[in-house]
């Protein structure tokens, strides 16, 4: 069920302004960019910018967050749910055929499955 890291995602105070330095220290434009979040593709990977008004540098409450490929984003979250993990973000559909959700393991861990029609094998590196 599920297929290897997909994503990471940072929940920034200032979307502007953490899309400026990871662009800067990536030397890459995100490939998404929407107000709600900003995708870049790093080594066939993704690095996700989540606008998180509550965050700052010196708190953050959830932390990054890690997406696993899913073939099946619902069936792997009620994988999850049903072998003790708590709901942290329900499947939802994100745009362009991508859906995420994400749960709290047994130990408070964040622990995000994505299921990704657009990611290729061939573009990791």
């Amino acid at each position: 069920m599920f297929l290897g890291l997909r994503t990471v995602v940072y929940h920034v105070c200032n979307l502007d302004e953490a899309k400026r330095w990871y662009a800067k220290v990536f030397q890459a434009e995100p490939y998404f960019d929407e107000p709600f979040y900003v995708g870049f593709n790093i080594g066939g990977f993704e690095l996700g910018l989540d606008p998180a008004p509550q965050s700052s540098s010196a708190t953050n409450h959830l932390g990054a967050v890690t997406y696993w490929g899913v073939e099946n984003c619902k069936a792997a979250f009620d994988l999850l749910m049903a072998n003790g993990a708590s709901s942290g973000q329900d499947p939802q559909d994100v745009g362009g055929g991508i859906t995420v959700a994400h749960v709290f393991d047994p130990f408070g861990n964040a622990l995000g499955v994505i299921e990704n029609p657009h990611f290729k094998h061939e573009d990791v590196r």
